[in-house]
């Protein structure tokens, strides 16, 4: 029977997946193997119900500079009584592929260790996607989607700031992130937002809305002293997986939840959460300034990857076959700035549970601390005295106050 490898994208879009279809794809037709697509993750792998699309050189050179992804997505994670080897042994597949995050990434380990106990030996390799960045490659090398996001995200960034600018208004930018504050951060460095935040930098104390809101203050104020009466916030939805519940229960969210436990923030504008708390608070101060909510993210996700994911998603599709070729499994594939495929075994960044840990900002690496102490605007133990013109007491709008960093 041909030899033929299975690949499948799980979560949610990233810019760069169908470059690593239409790369693994091309790459394998060269051998001789059967390249099977299935649709809708693992959601109909082992039901008897998969939808697969048999993947030619035609069909993946048509589909490799598109956004989104030609392959159905789903997040369905599939428990362990679920798997059988019915499709793997029908298809004699020999590896199978998956494109996503970190619970794609434990569940493909799961099926290949069950499939293993079977007599039924199959490869796992996964390609590492998320516009997040927040899976735990190599220090330099981003999660594919990655660049393409923030690309985007910066795009629009600036036409905010600009409106802002333009108007004499204040927006406050929510910014897809999960637990991470990766591409609030990108896009707040290269649009110099004088406001950004994200969940790492509470690093000495506990997460709050209330804290947040205030970091704004801290900024709108300074801003007025500086007689700069406009700007833009931007603040990562990561916030949220830090908060305790009674302080999201407090804000009047009300969250449902995905299949993996995560809250579907994909309900709820964050923005507008941000921008009514910050409106509250100014009212209360009687500062008069006007402010407006802008989301950044389901408009990044399905967008045609960058020249720079072009690239990567090419190496990373054909660091599969070579990991392959190696005898590689259960690894996420990296590729470095060289082009070097090296694998990053999940037993390695995996707790006992077999979850993968995030990559966060590393709030002490030196790209971070020079934005946190030069390209921010926000009050310090300095501008108190200006700062009374505005407040009543500048203590609790102190940048450095606020986050415990004294």
């Amino acid at each position: 029977m041909e030899k033929s490898i299975v690949i499948l994208a799980g979560g949610g879009p990233a810019p760069g997946i169908n470059t690593v279809i239409g790369s693994v794809a091309k790459t394998f037709l060269k051998d001789g193997y059967r390249v099977i697509g299935l649709h809708d993750g693992y959601k109909n792998l082992f039901n008897g119900k998969g939808v697969t699309t048999d993947i030619d050189f035609k069909l993946a050179d048509d589909i490799f500079s598109r956004g989104g992804s030609f392959l159905r997505m789903s997040r369905y994670k599939p428990k362990d009584d679920e798997f059988t080897s019915d499709f793997f042994e029908k298809n004699n597949i020999k590896l199978l592929v998956t494109i996503g995050g970190d619970d794609t990434a434990s569940t493909a380990n799961r099926i290949a260790t069950f499939l293993r106990n079977k007599n039924v030996p199959v490869q796992n390799l996964h390609v590492p996607k998320t516009i997040d960045n927040d899976l735990p490659l190599p220090y330099g090398q981003p999660t594919f989607g990655y660049q393409s996001a923030r690309e985007e995200g910066v795009k629009l960034g600036k036409t905010i700031y600009e409106d802002a600018r333009t108007s004499g208004n204040w927006f406050v930018v929510s910014a897809m992130g999960r637990e991470a504050g990766h591409l609030a951060f990108g896009i707040g460095v290269a649009c110099h937002y004088p406001m950004i935040v994200i969940p790492e930098m509470f690093n000495k104390t506990k997460l709050t809305l209330d804290k947040i809101t205030k970091l704004i203050v801290s900024s709108i104020v300074k801003r007025n002293i500086l007689d700069i009466p406009y700007g833009v916030a931007v603040v990562s939805e990561g916030v949220f997986h830090f908060m305790s519940d009674d302080d999201i229960a407090a804000s009047g969210i009300q969250f449902t939840y995905d299949d993996h436990g995560h809250p579907e923030l994909g309900n709820v504008s964050k923005a507008h959460i941000y921008n009514i708390l910050l409106q509250n608070e100014l009212k209360k101060l009687n500062i008069s300034v006007k402010s407006r909510p802008v989301e950044l993210g389901y408009e990044l996700r399905c967008l045609a990857p960058t020249a720079f994911d072009l690239e990567y998603c090419t190496y990373l599709g054909m660091g599969v076959k070579q990991l392959f070729d190696q005898s590689v499994t259960g690894a996420v594939v990296t590729v470095d700035a060289t082009g070097n495929v090296k694998p990053l075994y999940l037993k390695d960044v995996a707790d006992e549970k077999g979850k993968v840990k995030p990559r966060l900002i590393d709030m002490q690496s030196a790209d971070t601390k020079t934005v946190f102490a030069n390209a921010l605007h926000y009050l310090t133990e300095a501008d108190k005295e200006a700062a009374k013109k505005y407040l009543e007491n500048p203590d609790e709008y102190l940048f450095n106050n606020i986050l415990e960093w004294n």
